[in-house]
Formats: structure tokens, sequence, C-alpha cells
């Protein structure tokens, strides 16, 4: 009896090369897939309640998790410790993940988004542009995978308004074949003529140059 008591007491043994379970706390598996994610804190702010007794002081961490490539999310938390606070605002986002439309390294077209009285106007950024944005727009753009784009925040100064202004002009995000779908008229007639007019110009140009008529006066 004591010999099996001392082999059901003993853990089993990790295999070598095999993670510890404590190595998966930064994964997440969203739409089938396991990404990993990178938390930044936007935030930190120690709030009093006054009682009957004193004040009660506590902390609040605004955080912002994402994996660099199109998930990103928002969380909030409040605790008496700063760890614990950091610790809750992080859970809190992992349950607030939302994929951001993009059209390569930057957003597929401008947007304005509101919070209250904030609100936050993003842009697409040319090629090597960086991102142009304050701290808080910064966190959401950089975890979102955004590499190129310009920004301007309006109105309030408060980072949770702002993060959530952000928040909101990424969820406005669409693309071409969402557009289509929702209106039901097919590319040609949602852009028009535009793009065959400035190809015809452009060929009877290059066609003016090639037979020297260019500079010639019109009579």
């Amino acid at each position: 009896m004591e010999e099996s008591k001392q082999q059901s007491s003993k853990k089993p043994s990790r295999k070598k090369g095999v993670p510890k379970e404590g190595a998966k706390k930064n994964l997440l598996d969203i739409d089938g897939q396991t990404i990993e994610l990178t938390e930044r804190v936007v935030s930190m702010a120690r709030v009093a309640k006054v009682v009957k007794g004193g004040r009660r002081f506590s902390f609040n961490a605004l955080t912002v998790v994402g994996d660099g490539q199109s998930y990103v999310g928002l969380g909030f938390g409040k605790a008496k410790e700063v760890p614990e606070a950091i610790r809750k605002s992080i859970e809190d986002a992992k349950k607030n993940m939302m994929k951001v439309r993009k059209k390569g390294n930057t957003i597929p077209h401008e947007v304005i988004g509101r919070f209250k009285s904030a609100r936050v106007m993003l842009k697409p950024g040319a090629p090597g542009t960086g991102i142009i944005a304050g701290d808080s727009v910064r966190a959401v753009v950089e975890l979102a995978g955004v590499q190129d784009i310009l920004t301007k925040a309006l109105g309030s100064s408060n980072p949770l308004n702002i993060v959530k202004a952000t928040l909101d002009g990424l969820r406005q995000l669409g693309d071409i074949d969402e557009v289509k779908m929702r209106r039901g008229i097919p590319l040609p007639v949602l852009f028009g003529n535009y793009a065959k007019q400035r190809r015809d110009e452009k060929r009877k140009a290059a066609a003016a140059v090639a037979t020297g008529t260019a500079g010639a006066p019109v009579n």
C-alpha cells in the first residue's frame, strides 16, 4: 500500500523538448489558428475611493494586446496591486479580440473613429511612411500589424477614449469585395469609368509623343 501511494504521489516527468504549461500563457486560439500575443500597457493610474474610514487606493491598467499581424484587443483591469491590475487587463483584452482589415502594410482607406468626445483620423500611408501617431494610437496600430499610416487624434486626450476611438475606426475598415457584395453591383459600376478614361488619356498622350505631334499647334 505504501509503495502504491508513493507511486501515485509522484508527478509524471516532462519529456525533453516539450514546453512547460506556463509557456502557453501568451497563446490564443482564434478562428481555428493559434496566435502568439504581445501586450503593451498604455496607461497606469492610481485611483482613490473615499469611504467612512478614509481613502482606499487602487490601480487601474489599460492594456492593448495583439499578434503584430491582424488581431488586436483592448483590456481594462483594476486591483489593489499593479501586477494584478495588469494581469486582469490582459485577460480582459483576450476576450475582446478583433481582426483588422489591411491592404499590404497599411489600411485600405481613410476613416474617422469616434468614441464619446474623442475622434481619431486614420489615413493610409505610402510605403516607408512609418507610423505617424501618438503613444495611445501607436500601441493599437503597431500590434495590429499596420506599418505605414497617418493618424491625428482630435478632441479628448483621455487614453482610454483615444484607444477606443482608434478601434472603432479600425472596425469600420472594409475591402472592395465586401462593398461589392453589400451593394450588389460589379466593380466597373462601383468605380465608374474613371480608370478607363485615365488609361485612354495616357495611351493618347503616348501615341502623340511617338508621332511627334505633342507640341504641334492646334488650328
